[in-house]
């Protein structure tokens, strides 16, 4: 049998991990019970067994039961101290993994109507983030991110709220939800506001819908990552155009398989996009319903697509190179991608 590293030592970073998805199983059933909160049986069923909920959103009542439980799990969260809980949790776990910064991404208006509003809330977990930071040393900041779902107008208004929070933690500005509703083009406002601002644009696409989901980000947004952008290999051109921009896509296998997008873990086409010169940041996405953390992205590449630790160790400096971690984080991490690979093979 081969000798191979131990990927959890492996140093990089996490790039697309959503705040409710970040929680950990036990958590949610404690928080349920702390606020006299109801979970759907099938959800409460997949926490407690350990195994995740059976998921497929490829089409519209599989993303609405997807939503579905994902709201109920949100519901959770009432409080501050929830929010300090979740976060300082979710650097614990990508701690485990190897990870040395995370950008956690947070639609705040989701959790505004519990935590006394749109500013309190974004304030409260921005101080989360700064604390578990300080007293973890896991290098954290926020990617704010607009609903597909709603208007335009608030994604607007969200994008100039990022762009004031900059200065306490705020690194990017994205878009998710369902990416079969709203035109890529119809927040490009937003994404200009928060681009002059100075933030980073992240957008979803190329999951659930095609190559041109991920042309619509990159034409109509300026994307400089993309959240997914899977589909991307159906589109050799595409590919081609991503590799010379150098724009990097978060590629999150566990969900991929998980929500119908793919079979099984093989048919992500991480080797497609490698070798057409693409970076890639794998990502955890939700593991709360997916699963799977950190670490084990790395590990289906290993195993379903037989990456070599040299090749595990480029994904983990392309995931460095495209955070927005300071210069001198961004050294340290790829300093210790170079002593994991230079260690000897288990």
């Amino acid at each position: 049998m081969e000798r191979v590293r131990d990927v959890s030592e492996l140093p990089k970073a996490h790039l697309h991990l959503h705040f409710t998805g970040s929680m950990r199983p036990g958590t949610v059933l404690e928080l349920a019970d702390k606020h006299g909160v109801r979970l759907p049986e099938t959800l409460t069923e997949a926490l407690t067994s350990g195994e995740p909920p059976r998921l497929r959103a490829t089409d519209e009542r599989g993303w609405f039961r997807f939503q579905r439980l994902y709201d109920a799990a949100r519901s959770c969260l009432r409080e501050p101290e929830d929010i300090q809980r979740l976060v300082r949790e979710a650097a614990e776990e990508d701690l485990k993994d190897g990870s040395g910064w995370l950008e956690i991404q947070v639609d705040p208006t989701s959790y505004a109507p519990r935590l006394g509003g749109l500013i309190p809330a974004l304030e409260i977990i921005l101080d989360a983030v700064d604390t578990t930071s300080r007293e973890t040393g896991l290098g954290m900041r926020v990617l704010v991110a607009a609903n597909r779902m709603k208007h335009p107008l608030d994604a607007r208004m969200l994008a100039r709220l990022a762009v004031r929070y900059a200065d306490r933690g705020v690194v990017g500005f994205g878009l998710s939800n369902d990416e079969r509703r709203g035109m890529a083009r119809d927040f490009d406002r937003a994404f200009h506001i928060a681009r002059e601002g100075g933030l980073l644009s992240a957008p979803h696409g190329g999951e659930l819908t095609g190559p041109a989901s991920v042309r619509d980000c990159l034409d109509d947004l300026h994307a400089s990552r993309i959240g997914h952008g899977v589909r991307a290999a159906e589109d050799p051109r595409l590919l081609k155009r991503l590799a010379d921009r150098g724009v990097t896509c978060e590629v999150c296998p566990a969900s991929n398989v998980a929500l119908g997008v793919y079979e099984k873990p093989e048919d992500v086409p991480l080797r497609t996009f490698f070798e057409a010169g693409v970076p890639m940041a794998l990502g955890a996405d939700d593991p709360l319903l997916f699963g799977s953390r950190l670490a084990a992205q790395y590990e289906i590449a290993r195993q379903g697509h037989g990456f070599s630790d040299a090749e595990l160790a480029e994904l983990a400096r392309q995931s460095v190179r495209a955070s927005a971690a300071p210069a001198d984080v961004r050294a340290r991490l790829l300093a210790g991608v170079d002593d994991w690979l230079a260690r000897p093979a288990a």
